[in-house]
């Protein structure tokens, strides 16, 4: 199969009714790790790459891994989706290195940590959607600031998070402004603000509906039940990874995530696209430490980075399996993105409400 975009992808799941896990790489053993999984369970991919992640490893190396993974699971559905999107040229130049999917999160201004009003955000996001959707890209956009309801505060994530603490009516995105967002930008996906936020530290409690406002993706969806919504700062930083970094010598404090059964409700209000990339990143750490614990005198990093990938595998699997994308690879025909664009120049994916 070939790379797939983020708007076919999505109409799938939304017929087939699941959400798809949507998992950050930065390197070699992180694809290899999603790929597997997929393949073990017969799930579509989502594999997205942060401004920071193409960054750190190239344009180049990760065109080619792309390219690779494709190559190795030609029966897995493959979206590459740009993460985070500061501006026009980090997506468009996204597109030009084979993404087929693109984020623009206009609710920060170009420098990552400054809110921005309305106007900005639908401008910018707008302008992205008209350009990807002339080649068949598909574009999320971002309405409200992610961060804490606790704290009121947002962490970055590769140098992308608010600066400063936010207001509640930033945190908790609008459903009727929602609304006049997809008329106004066209996006394939909405990325909402109700309570999550990036990193292993989102809450210092169990979330209930007074830090984590699932109500807001309910009433979303009932004004848009046709619209893709996703949940950004989605991991559930699971105890049992906790413990196995604190064993081995780390000093994460305690700390919760987004429940699974949150993320399942959320699926059954329209939830098609859920981003996980904390979970993964700790069950790495947590056998690396393993390793050179037990083994102080390992030196090759194949003896630690396996059992990492091993340990991520497991992760993806849970998470492919417990938001019903398990076994849904082989129902999908991918279209390629000159056929997209033509539908979009149509009129096939005009946004449609309640």
């Amino acid at each position: 199969m070939a790379r797939i975009t983020l708007r076919q992808l999505l109409d799938h799941a939304a017929e087939q009714g699941y959400g798809v896990p949507a998992f950050n790489i930065n390197n070699m053993e992180q694809v290899i790790a999603i790929m597997e999984a997929a393949k073990a369970t017969g799930s579509p991919v989502i594999m997205q790459a942060s401004r920071g992640a193409r960054q750190y490893a190239n344009d180049v190396m990760l065109t080619k891994m792309m390219d690779a993974a494709v190559e190795i699971y030609p029966d897995i559905p493959v979206c590459v989706h740009q993460d985070h999107g500061n501006n026009e040229a980090t997506c468009l130049t996204a597109i030009q290195a084979g993404f087929t999917s693109v984020m623009m999160d206009g609710s920060l201004k170009e420098d990552g940590k400054t809110p921005a009003d309305y106007a900005y955000n639908a401008g910018i996001t707008r302008r992205v959607v008209d350009m990807a959707h002339w080649v068949g890209a598909s574009v999320e956009g971002e309405l409200g600031v992610l961060g804490s309801l606790e704290s009121g505060m947002s962490e970055a994530e590769d140098g992308h998070g608010a600066e400063g603490e936010l207001s509640h009516d930033l945190l908790l995105t609008d459903p009727d402004e929602a609304v006049r967002f997809v008329k106004d930008t066209k996006v394939d996906a909405l990325a909402i603000a109700m309570g999550t936020s990036h990193g292993a530290y989102k809450f210092s409690r169990k979330p209930d509906g007074a830090i984590l406002a699932m109500n807001v993706i309910k009433e979303i969806n009932q004004r848009m039940p046709e619209m893709h919504l996703v949940m950004h700062g989605s991991s559930s930083v699971p105890q049992e990874l906790q413990d196995i970094i604190n064993k081995y010598g780390g000093e994460m404090p305690q700390t919760w995530g987004v429940p699974v059964e949150e993320i399942q409700l959320g699926i059954k209000h329209g939830v098609r696209k859920v981003n996980i990339d904390t979970d993964c990143r700790m069950a790495i750490t947590g056998q690396i430490r393993r390793i050179f614990a037990e083994n102080p005198g390992e030196f090759d990093p194949r003896k630690y980075l396996k059992p990492a990938q091993d340990a991520m595998i497991k992760l993806c699997k849970q998470r492919y399996e417990e938001f019903g994308t398990a076994g849904q690879a082989a129902k999908i025909k991918v279209i390629p993105l000159h056929e997209m664009a033509k539908d979009y120049k149509a009129g096939k994916f005009e946004p449609k409400f309640a």
